[in-house]
Formats: C-alpha cells, structure tokens, sequence
C-alpha cells in the first residue's frame, strides 16, 4: 500500500451533524450516505447528532408548559435529553440502511463516555474521565471500521444521573470525542458554507472565509454569530482542525472553513509595558457628530498613536494611548475641542497602566467582575477605567499599582473561575 493511500486509510474523523443538518428524512439520508462514502474510503468515523430539527426547543416549550414551571432541572434534563438520545437512534438506523456497520452510545449504556459534574441544564464534563472512557468503549470499535454514534449535548453524571451541557453541548461532545481520540479532524456540517464575513441575514454578499483562528473566531462567537459555540472551544485540541462545511453539499470532504490554534485552559492577565494616557473630550451630543468623531480619529491616525481603547458616551468620547510622545496629538486634539461648539473641554489622566483579562470562561462565571472590583477596591486601588468586550476585560490603574493589581486580578479570577 502507497503511503499516499496508508495515509488515507489511517484518517480519524469525528463528524457532528447539527439539528439543520438532520431536519428531515432527506438531509438524514444524505447525512447517513456522506459518512458511508468515507468509511468506503477507509476512514474511522465517531459520528456526534445533536437533536432533529428543532426537536429540543419544543421539548422545552412543551415541558415548560404543561408544567406550568413547576419541574426540577433534574427532571428537565432528563426530558430533553430524548432528543438527541431519538436522533441516535434514527442515524444509526440509516446508516445500517446504507450498508454501513454501526453502533449508537446511550446513557444508559455502562460504556458512555461523557461523564459531568451535577450543574443539571449545563454540567460540565469531568474532561479527564471522559477521555479514558472514549479510549475504551470507542476507539476499539472505529478500529474495526464499525462507525460510533453518539447523542451530543447530554451527559450522565457519576452516579448514573442525567444531565446536559447547555446551549452549544453537542460541539463540546464533538470537540472531546476529538481530542480524546487525537482525531485528524472535527467536522461540523451546519445549514452555511462555512464562516462568513458577516451574517449572511444582515450583509447581502458576505465572503466565505477559508481560514479563521480561534481567537479570531471567539469575537465573531460574542457578536451573537454561532458557527461553532464559544463554550465549546474550551475543548479544541490545538493540533485538530475544526471544518465547518454545509449539509446540501452531500460530501464530507467538501470545502469550507478550517479553524485554527485553541485558548488557554487559563485566563491569561496581560499588561502593557508601558504607561497610558487616558484622554476624555466632553460636550453636548459628541456620539451624534460624526465630523468631531471623524477628525479625532484622523489626527490619531496621522500622528501614528495607537489606540488601546476608545468609549464613546452621547456626551464624551474617552480614548486611551500610549504616554509617551503624545504631547503634540494632546495639542492637536484640543485645537478640535476649541474649534467645534459641541465639545467643551479636554481632561488628560497620565500614567496609567492597561491590564487585559480574556478567557471564555469570563462569560460563564457570574459576579467576575464585581470580584475583580472589588479585590482592587479593598486595597485602595482606583480603577480608571473597566470594559468588557469579545471575552475580555480592559482594566486602566494607577501605573504604580500595576504590580499588585495583577496580582489581585489574577487571584480573584482564580477564585471566581474555580467556584
């Protein structure tokens, strides 16, 4: 055998198949005869399926209602954990339809892989346990050209208890089959071509994008665009390509876009080496003159001074810059506030330092940033300026505090991440 084909042979693959991409009995057939072209080819294939359709909304709807409320999360997790549990089954079914040998993985098997604490509605996986078990019930079986499908999105906790993972569960499923079985690839076949330029609902032509980094990825995740969940990404093994194709292509090994790299399993705390000057320009309804706006920006841009962080209120606009060799753009910038009846006056606030905190789990942790306020209030550290944007918190300090509110910063977050 070439190398070329020993190679081909060799290939892993764990393939999800969104609720779009099983909707009905036409897009499951052609899901179902996609992944038996590859096993043909000689590829071992974990198969993920979340929930047909809109299956899991109206079990949702449905439990909510005719409970009136009044049901556990235990319960409900349950509940809607026959979902994906039904898809499973129907995908199985269809792949034997199709010639090709199969097995589905229930929660009540004494094989299931995907063991989570007990946050019924969105557990999290016990990461270490899970890998041991993909490696003894699942890698055995695509070894023999026998395909595993898996119901994503749900769990069992260690005492037999059912549970799901929340919005996004089924890329987290994906994602940890993947990494556990140190998969080729992840492919997520969706209802697109792949990651867009911009939301194909709002932009006429967006532009597919071949490639994106995950880090790239999480600021589009955050602006409420869900190619793959931001949750999820946690879990993205560095060295396995994530492809997002779509489902009318019909073919496994159709173009689409490849995601790159991984996140820390940490929240990093970043800060600039150098000090920053905080510049605020107030007046009367700044944000609705655009001419002001346009020309602070361009002598910014003129002068080659970056910007590490703009705000713009209805009656101020605050930029933060580098402290040094600004002197002549601080002179430039209140010419604008003299010149214009709607700006006021100009304030400088010097030596600041800019601290970065960005993690996924910012997001899923609750009260992080009261907690982080409140470590450097408790030691008499003034906060200049604090924002959230694309999983990451801006902080501006005194620059003389910056030592010590890393130190605070990287405690409290810490704490807050572990409860």
């Amino acid at each position: 055998m070439s190398p070329q084909k020993r190679k081909k042979f060799d290939r892993c693959i764990v393939v999800k198949f969104g609720g779009s991409s099983l909707a009905n009995k036409s897009k499951i057939d052609s899901a179902a005869k996609a992944v038996a072209k590859e096993v043909s080819n000689g590829t071992r294939i974990v198969v993920v399926v979340s929930a047909i359709g809109k299956t899991t909304d109206f079990l949702l709807d449905t439990t909510k209602q005719a409970c009136r409320g009044k049901i556990s999360d235990e319960e409900l997790d349950d509940i809607l954990s026959m979902g994906e549990r039904t898809s499973a089954r129907i995908f199985s079914a269809t792949l034997k339809a199709n010639g090709v040998k199969c097995f589905y993985l229930d929660p009540i098997d004494p094989g299931w892989p995907i063991i989570t604490d007990k946050s019924f509605n969105n557990a999290k996986p016990i990461l270490s346990v899970c890998e041991k078990l993909i490696k003894k019930h699942v890698l055995s079986s695509i070894g023999r050209n026998i395909v595993v499908v898996i119901p994503g999105f749900i769990g069992k906790t260690e005492d037999g208890k059912i549970t799901t993972l929340g919005r996004g569960g089924s890329d987290t499923t994906a994602l940890i089959v993947a990494r556990a079985l140190s998969a080729d690839q992840m492919i997520l076949v969706t209802n697109v071509d792949g990651i867009m330029s911009a939301d194909p609902k709002i932009i006429r032509k967006p532009q597919l994008l071949k490639e994106i980094h995950v880090n790239t990825l999480i600021g589009l995740t955050d602006s409420g665009t869900k190619f793959i969940h931001k949750k999820a990404l946690k879990y993205k093994d560095p060295s396995i390509e994530v492809k997002v194709i779509n489902n009318a292509s019909g073919d496994l090994e159709s173009d689409g876009t490849i995601v790159h790299g991984s996140l820390p399993n940490y929240m990093p705390v970043e800060m600039s080496t150098q000090a920053t000057t905080a510049v605020t320009i107030v007046g009367n309804a700044i944000s609705e003159s655009l001419q002001i706006l346009q020309e602070v920006l361009q002598k910014i841009n003129d002068a080659k001074v970056p910007i590490l962080g703009i705000f713009i209120d209805y009656n101020s606009l605050i930029l933060y810059l580098p402290g040094n060799g600004i002197d002549e753009l601080l002179e430039t910038l209140h010419s604008i506030v003299v010149a214009y009846d709607q700006t006021s006056a100009l304030a400088v606030k010097q030596n600041l330092a800019f601290i970065r905190v960005r993690g996924v789990g910012l997001e899923e942790t609750p009260g992080i940033i009261s907690r982080l306020a409140e470590s450097l209030y408790s030691a008499r550290i003034n906060i200049f300026g604090i924002f959230t944007i694309t999983s990451s918190v801006l902080v501006f300090v005194d620059f003389n505090d910056r030592e010590k509110a890393i130190k605070l910063i990287q405690k409290s977050i810490k704490v807050s991440v572990n409860d």
